[in-house]
């Protein structure tokens, strides 16, 4: 039991937890401002265009029950909105690390370039001392 409680403490306390739990909190904040977008601006607008069709009280029903599939569709639109979000956030976050990595690159070629020179300056003044 002593091991399997250390095991347990050596995953929750590493990093990979810590920042999905952060995730997940951030996601939840995140989900509230969403649902005030899709809820608050983007649904009244489909309704104005629809003419005046509320799609979260979009309903039908089978057999005696009701089928709210207008919370369906406010649901899909939640999602898509989310989804193409967080694309454009790993979009950003790739070319950023892309630039990063490119300069990072030119600056390791800079510094052997500068390496080089000199090693070749000294081989010159060893070879010329020489003769």
């Amino acid at each position: 039991m002593k091991k399997f409680v250390n095991e347990f403490k050596e995953f929750i306390s590493k990093g990979n937890v810590m920042d999905l739990a952060v995730a997940v909190i951030i996601g939840g904040a995140f989900k509230t401002i969403i649902d005030s977008l899709v809820n608050d601006i983007i649904m009244p607008v489909i309704g104005g265009v629809t003419g005046g069709v509320d799609m979260s009280e979009l309903t039908f029903n089978v057999r005696g029950s009701e089928v709210s599939y207008g919370m369906f569709l406010n649901a899909t639109i939640n999602f898509l909105i989310i989804a193409s979000i967080i694309f454009v956030i790993i979009k950003l976050l790739s070319k950023l690390k892309r630039k990063k990595t490119v300069t990072e690159v030119a600056e390791v070629k800079a510094v052997v370039a500068e390496e080089v020179i000199l090693l070749r300056e000294i081989r010159d003044t060893l070879k010329n001392s020489g003769n």
